[in-house]
């Protein structure tokens, strides 16, 4: 490119909607003509393909000149694979393909999940099956092992095999889609879809869940969206209503520096020098307003875009010179999204940047002056040093000037003394307002010069380059003048911080795994309430060894109740020597932060957790780096950003909002769970009801291996008579989904698991061996003449009081359920006509027929429903406590 510079977007890969800056190989950039590139002979060194995307070290060589050229590559070198160039056009070499990727090398394989509630059921048929074996077995030895006794016993395995629930699987299957349609019909949270239809129940057990930072935004809980807020310059401080009087100041210097420039040559320069080594005078409010502004224009690393207009592309130059500073079509760039903001905000007081490239940059007055400065030097920002600086040479008075950019811990020691800086930046972050302290350093020409002499001395050198650079700029860093803080917001998503509150009321533990840098992580992490206003937070210092991870793993074991912030490479040497420690001490935690994570660590947190607490979880996110940790999850959930669809292509269920998974958690999971729990109970109730009768009958009969019901009377138990009313419970609900969402409470019972668990279970087997043997007894005993009658009495007895059990279980009634139970019983009247072979007609319309039947259903049930009412005044679920 022209420049030697471009732009990516890297919102497919990474959900961050800020372009990143790209640098060429400088020696190529002195060729004289494209095609030149490819006559050269020079090689690239590139390391071995690795996980990390934070780094790349490399090398260019170039041979056909005298002395070979060698130039080292980094990581801004280098362009990204699924990622597009937004500006400019770029000659490239490519390094690494397919499999070597670091975006391949950092995805996983995706593997079938099931859901716990499966897992549950899967056990209790397992339990069932020893049952149905060992009943066949005591029925054999009953009989006294006479004759062929292993063909009875195959026979007994096979009369009694209803205790095996096998509609169970195809009715949960069914009850599953039922969900899933649900979901995607709910009014309140439009757009959401169901993408896997196995495990909707998972949304009702969920104990971590492990967020994105832009899990909260149109990133997962942020927006991405930048906002400044606050100037502070020591002794006064402006917000968002009065920004119009720095608008006043600034239009006062400037009306003077002119008036001042056109007396002033550009010689003249020394009374400046003068001044800034004599004792400091106080300032008046109006010039320190100006330098702040200007100090925070000059020094980043944003560039303005100018969007070309359609049809002016035949005049070519004058389209040039018409387009270039029109505002309307200008966009800034930049790596990050609060240097645009800052930027947006200078702009919107009258210092406005109007162009920008490698060498130098030019900003538009109030007064419509323009400004241009020479950039002789930039310091890029770096996650270790925390600041960011730019040398620049005003054109007009040939004054060099140092800017200086950071975080307030990096920039407390290199400005001079104050007694204000440390409060202020305590204050804004209590706002949740990312700070950043602004300073410069008036230098000679002499002493750049030498600067810059060390300094192209240091980047030359082979070792230790990045310490020896790194010692010369901290030459300069000495004694700055602190200008200003600055503070800018960054915008949640809606409703974020009501929804993490009722998550977090819901007893779910939330994690925050982010790329981004600790400070914007803590940031984040306190405006979004992820930690809530009182509370500690411990952030756990960089460790490099076993020794320094045991020291802070110790220091943090100490403290109570507060929440963790730590970054992934102290996280993967402490999982290295002390894994089940770190684990069992964050999870106590109301709230841990993971910041610098790469999308391969995301994914084995979220393995730890589900290894170490045997909890579930749920991964949330929104961009492609969190696809592994969506697939490794219990349960992933994709936000659909402006970022792209990798993400909510790869969940299960795929949202536009963060603030819809309260709701899909509260309402849905958790009736998907109650729902499930119940329809599976009362199949294998169905099933073992019918054994149970089967049983007695072989008892009563000298243990004969003889079927009671035959042929269609079986299938039709199964299947016409209550298939209906019992898939209904599908509809059921416990809690009004108002009442579930704003008590979120209620969630806290179903992580226990108790609505599906052995004891339920046992109390369903209970149920049905007391009605079973009921039912059968009853008709022996109240059968008279014919053996036609019992099947008769106790076959009607059953459906009957299956029908009623499914009144018995329902919490909520539902149209659907009434008109469900009053078909299956239309269906079985019918049919009665029919089996002739089974019923005797004449015997069935009898009243004798019908007093018995009643009597037996109602010795059946009432116990039951007595004991049922008993329960509910005596020890009422938490629920039910609301709804009255």
């Amino acid at each position: 490119s022209t420049k030697g510079s471009c732009f990516i977007r890297t919102d497919q890969l990474d959900g961050e909607t800020d372009w990143k800056l790209k640098v060429a190989v400088s020696c190529t950039q002195r060729l004289p003509a494209l095609g030149d590139l490819f006559s050269i002979s020079a090689y690239v060194y590139a390391q071995k393909p690795q996980l990390d995307i934070h780094s790349f070290e490399g090398t260019f060589t170039r041979e056909d000149c005298d002395p070979p050229v060698h130039e080292s590559l980094s990581i801004e070198n280098t362009l990204w694979a699924s990622t597009i160039v937004a500006s400019g056009t770029v000659i490239g070499v490519v390094i690494y393909t397919g499999k070597e990727t670091r975006s391949v090398m950092n995805t996983s394989n995706p593997k079938n999940k099931v859901g716990l509630l499966d897992l549950e059921l899967n056990h209790l048929t397992k339990a069932l099956f020893v049952a149905l074996v060992a009943l066949s077995v005591v029925m054999v030895t009953l009989q006294g092992f006479v004759g062929p006794w292993y063909r009875n016993l195959f026979r007994f395995l096979l009369l009694f095999s209803y205790i095996i629930p096998i509609s169970l699987r195809v009715n949960l299957d069914m009850g599953k889609a039922a969900y899933g349609w649900m979901i995607m019909k709910d009014e309140s949270i439009p757009g959401t879809v169901v993408r896997t239809s196995t495990i909707p129940e998972e949304l009702g057990r969920l104990v971590y869940l492990l967020t994105d930072k832009t899990g909260t935004a149109p990133g997962t809980l942020t927006q991405n969206e930048m906002v400044f807020k606050r100037l502070h310059l020591g002794t006064v401080s402006y917000g968002a209503d009065t920004m119009d009087e720095i608008q006043t100041h600034l239009r006062n210097p400037y009306s003077q520096m002119q008036s001042q420039a056109s007396g002033n040559t550009p010689g003249s320069t020394p009374p400046r020098k003068a001044q800034s080594s004599a004792p400091k005078v106080r300032k008046s409010v109006s010039i320190r307003v100006h330098e702040a502004v200007k100090a925070i224009a000059l020094c980043h690393n944003v560039t303005p875009v100018y969007e070309p207009r359609a049809g002016v592309t035949g005049e070519a130059e004058y389209a040039e010179a018409d387009q270039d500073f029109s505002d309307g079509n200008r966009t800034y760039q930049a790596a990050s999204p609060d240097e645009v903001a800052l930027v947006q905000w200078t702009e919107s007081v009258g210092l406005t940047l109007v162009s920008r490239d490698l060498a130098s940059m030019q900003l538009r007055t109030p007064g419509g002056q323009i400004l241009t400065y020479c950039i002789l030097q930039m310091f890029p920002f770096t996650s270790e040093s925390k600041r960011m600086g730019v040398i620049v040479r005003d054109e007009s008075t040939a004054e060099i000037t140092f800017y200086m950019k950071g975080a307030d811990v990096a920039m407390s020691s290199i400005v001079q003394y104050n007694d204000w800086l440390e409060e202020e930046c305590g204050n804004m972050a209590r706002e949740g307002l990312r700070t950043l302290v602004v300073a410069k350093r008036a230098l000679t020409e002499e002493q750049y010069q030498d600067f810059e002499s060390r300094y192209s001395q240091a980047k030359l050198s082979i070792h230790d380059r990045a310490l020896k650079v790194a010692a010369v700029v901290e030459s300069l860093e000495r004694e700055m003048e602190l200008l200003c803080l600055t503070g800018v917001e960054d915008q949640l998503q809606a409703d974020v911080r009501p929804t993490l509150e009722m998550l977090r009321n819901a007893g779910i533990k939330i994690w925050m795994l982010t790329g981004d840098k600790l400070e914007t992580a803590t940031c984040i992490a306190k405006s979004s309430h992820l930690v809530s206003r009182t509370q500690d937070i411990h952030i756990f210092r960089p460790v490099t060894n076993r020794g320094e991870a045991h020291l802070e793993l110790n220091a943090f074991r100490r403290k109570h109740d507060c929440a963790l912030v730590i970054s992934g490479d102290s996280l993967e040497v402490c999982l290295k020597y002390y894994e089940h420690e770190l684990v069992e001490l964050a999870c106590q935690c109301p709230a841990v932060v993971c910041c610098r994570c790469s999308p391969t660590q995301k994914a084995h947190i979220v393995k730890l957790l589900q290894q170490h607490t045997g909890r579930r979880t749920c991964a949330i996110g929104d961009g492609g780096n969190d696809v592994s940790m969506i697939q490794a999850a219990d349960c992933g959930i994709g936000i659909e950003g402006k970022e792209g669809r990798q993400a909510s292509l790869a969940a299960d269920f795929s949202i536009t909002q963060f603030k819809h998974i309260g709701r899909l958690l509260m309402v849905h999971g958790r009736s998907s769970y109650k729902r499930s729990a119940a329809l599976g109970q009362f199949v294998m109730h169905r099933g073992l009801i019918i054994s149970t009768m089967q049983a007695v009958f072989s008892s009563v009969f000298y243990f004969a291996s003889v079927p009671l019901y035959q042929g269609f009377l079986m299938v039709g138990y199964a299947t016409l008579y209550t298939m209906f009313p019992v898939f209904s419970l599908v509809l059921d609900q416990d809690v009004k989904p108002e009442m579930a969402m704003l008590y979120p409470e209620l969630y806290k019972d179903l992580t226990k698991g108790r609505s599906l668990s052995f004891k339920t279970f046992l109390v369903w087997v209970v149920i049905s061996i007391y009605q079973g043997g009921i039912l059968m007894y009853g008709a022996l005993l109240l059968f008279e003449s014919e053996f036609v009658h019992v099947v008769a009495i106790s076959f009607t007895a059953l459906i009957l009081t299956e029908l009623l059990m499914v009144a018995l279980t329902v919490r909520t009634w539902h149209w659907l359920m009434a008109v469900a139970e009053v078909l299956s019983l239309g269906c079985y009247v019918a049919s009665l006509a029919f089996l002739n072979e089974y019923f005797d007609v004449a015997f069935i319309t009898t009243v004798t027929f019908v007093w018995k039947v009643s009597a037996i259903t109602v010795v059946s049930c009432l116990p039951l429903y007595v004991l049922k009412y008993l329960k509910r005044k005596l020890s009422p679920p938490s629920y039910s406590k609301l709804t009255s």
